[in-house]
């Protein structure tokens, strides 16, 4: 995925009411960002972080720029915004990258399934039963190179999951992925000390056939695609204090 404009660099001063951010650009100027992450953003939403925007002016638009990547750490650029993560999860599939979903005809987004009124991020169709394909964007991770999902409470994560766990009982293919925005991990766990409710589920998931796959993404100020398959281990291995 290519950044449609060149990013505009500045420095974060605040992140606030989930969806705002303030920030300071080189030219000592200031603009309020939307923030396109429903999360904590554990260790991405730091005063003084380096940030990244797009910047799309339009009179259907409260703010003109977007927030999109963050140095969370030294040389570590994540990406946070949400919106993201379907169309590299779309790319790599189309690309060949995510092997395990290659063959398939079509690709269909955010179509209507399940019992709790939820839409899949992508369905996959045209060989063999129908493929439903969740997608997770992590931006988490503590200092042993461990990805975190979720960073908050998911209700809604942990909904996808019986939805995805009915899809196999019914016969069909279901596949969790999480989409990496950093490439400073080598592996992906279950955040059960923030949800132990999603990390028992998941584990409930995986043993009920729904298949959990992570992939990494490679960042520049450029450009962002997925990769790099990384485990997903559901031992829990971190401590809070460590993030």
């Amino acid at each position: 995925m290519q950044f449609s404009s060149p990013l505009v660099d500045a420095r974060l001063i605040r992140r606030y009411k989930r969806f705002l951010a303030d920030v300071e650009f080189s030219d000592g100027t200031f603009a309020t960002a939307s923030c396109p992450n429903t999360g904590s953003m554990m260790g991405c939403a730091n005063p003084d972080s380096r940030v990244w925007l797009t910047h799309a002016p339009s009179a259907k638009r409260k703010y003109d720029y977007t927030w999109e990547l963050v140095e969370a750490l030294p040389r570590v650029i994540v990406g946070i915004n949400t919106s993201r993560p379907n169309r590299l999860v779309e790319e790599a599939i189309e690309s060949g990258v995510i092997q395990e979903l290659a063959g398939y005809a079509s690709i269909r987004r955010e179509v209507k399934y399940g019992s709790e009124g939820s839409r899949i991020d992508l369905l996959l169709e045209g060989r063999g039963p129908p493929c439903y394909v969740e997608v997770k964007n992590v931006t988490a991770a503590v200092s042993n190179g461990i990805a975190l999902f979720p960073d908050a409470i998911s209700d809604r994560g942990a909904k996808h999951l019986r939805e995805l766990m009915s899809m196999v009982k019914q016969g069909h293919r279901a596949v969790l992925i999480f989409c990496v925005q950093r490439g400073d991990v080598h592996e992906v766990s279950p955040a059960d000390e923030i949800d132990p409710v999603y990390g028992r589920t998941l584990r409930k998931a995986i043993a009920g056939g729904v298949e959990v796959l992570a992939y990494r993404a490679k960042i520049d100020l450029q450009s962002i695609a997925l990769t790099t398959r990384i485990p997903v281990v559901c031992i829990t291995k971190w401590l809070t204090k460590e993030s």
